[in-house]
C-alpha cells in the first residue's frame, strides 16, 4: 500500500456514483507498502479500500486478482471482497488509472511475529492453495525465476561490485536449478506479516492479492518461510517454521518431493524479494508518499538458506 495518485474530491464524488455504498465523509492515504495507491474511504455506509492501479500493475491481470478475491471468499477465505457497482463491475477508473472498491476487514497485521502467528498463518495459506484449485483464470508469475535477472539488471549500476557477482550467480543457479514439476496451483505469494490480520490472537483475514498467480504451491510455503520465521537479527526460528509447516500440514500434506525442495524454494525466494525491494530502492520517486523496505534483510536471508543443510534447519 501506498500514495502515488492523489484524487479530488470532484472525481471521488463522481467515482461513488458508481456505486450503492453511500455518500463520502472521510477518504485518507495509507502509506504502507510500494505497489499500488490505497485509500480507506468512509461512507454513510460502511468503511472501504479504494485502490489504485499503478505502473507496476498489468490492467490485464485485473479480472484475475478481483475474480480470485470474488472465488475465495465464496469458499470461507475470508479476504477482501470486490465491491461491484451499479452495472455489477468490479472494475473502473479514478483519476485516470484503473480502480476498484473492496470491503473493509478487521483486524491489525503484528508488528512483531510470535511461534503463536505462525500456525495459523499456515493453516490459512494451506486452505488459500485448496480453496483455489477450482478456480478457472490463469496468471504466470511474472517474478518467477524469468523476471529476476531484469530486475537485477535495472539495478547494477547502483551496487557494489561483489553483491553483484553473487547476484549474478544466484540467478545463474536458479535458472539451471529451478523446479519444474511440483504441484502447483493458485499461490498467494506475497504472504508477509503486513498481509495478515489477527483480531485477539485469532487470524481475521488475508489481504494484497496483487501478486497471486499460478506456480508452485511449496514456493509459496517458502515465501511464508522467510516472511514469518526469521527474527529482528535475521536469524532463522526453527520453532517457528515447525509451527507454521505443522499448521500447513493440518490443512494439505506437503509432498516428500516438496519437503526436499523447501531449502532451494526458500533460497529463490529470499532472491525474489532481494531484487524487488533493490530495484524499488532504486527506482522509487522521492516525492512519493511510501515506506520503501531494506533489501539487506534478504541479502542475509539467502545466505542462510543456501547454507542449509538438513531439513531439519527448518524443523521438519
Amino acid at each position: 500500500m501506498a500514495v502515488y495518485t492523489e484524487v479530488g474530491d470532484t472525481e471521488l464524488e463522481a467515482f461513488l456514483a458508481e456505486y450503492d455504498i453511500g455518500r463520502a465523509e472521510s477518504f485518507k492515504g495509507i502509506a504502507e507498502g510500494v505497489e499500488n495507491s490505497n485509500y480507506l474511504l468512509t461512507t454513510t455506509k460502511g468503511q472501504y479500500i479504494v485502490t489504485l492501479y499503478e505502473k507496476r500493475v498489468d490492467p490485464r491481470d485485473l479480472p484475475f486478482f478481483l475474480g480470485l478475491m470474488d472465488h475465495l471468499a465464496a469458499r470461507g477465505i475470508t479476504c477482501p471482497q470486490p465491491i461491484h457497482g451499479r452495472d455489477g463491475n468490479a472494475l473502473r477508473s479514478l483519476a485516470g488509472k484503473p480502480a476498484a472498491i473492496t470491503s473493509f476487514l478487521h483486524g491489525m497485521w503484528p508488528r512483531r511475529t510470535t511461534v503463536g502467528h505462525c500456525a495459523p498463518v499456515g493453516e490459512a495459506l494451506a486452505g488459500l492453495h485448496l480453496a483455489g484449485q477450482d478456480f478457472s483464470l490463469r496468471r504466470p508469475n511474472a517474478l518467477s525465476v524469468a523476471g529476476w535477472r531484469p530486475l537485477w539488471e535495472g539495478c547494477r549500476r547502483e551496487i557494489d561490485a561483489p553483491l553483484d557477482r553473487e547476484l549474478g550467480a544466484e540467478i545463474e543457479f536458479f535458472e539451471a536449478n529451478w523446479p519444474r514439476d511440483l504441484p502447483a496451483g493458485v499461490i498467494h505469494a506475497d504472504l508477509f506479516n503486513d498481509n495478515v490480520f489477527f483480531l485477539q490472537d485469532r487470524l481475521s483475514g488475508l489481504i494484497d492479492f496483487y501478486f497471486a498467480c499460478n506456480d508452485l504451491l511449496a514456493y509459496d510455503v517458502a515465501i511464508c518461510l522467510n516472511a514469518w520465521c526469521f527474527e529482528i537479527d535475521n536469524s532463522f526460528n526453527a520453532t517457528k517454521a515447525r509451527a507454521l509447516l505443522q499448521g500447513y500440514e493440518r490443512v494439505r500434506k506437503l509432498g516428500d518431493d516438496e519437503k526436499r525442495a523447501l531449502p532451494l524454494l526458500a533460497r529463490g525466494a529470499a532472491l525474489r524479494f532481494l531484487l524487488t525491494r533493490l530495484y524499488d530502492w532504486v527506482h522509487t520517486p522521492p516525492n512519493a508518499l511510501v515506506k520503501r523496505k531494506d533489501p539487506q534483510e534478504y541479502l542475509a536471508k539467502l545466505r542462510f538458506h543456501r547454507g542449509v543443510t538438513s531439513l531439519s534447519d527448518y524443523g521438519l
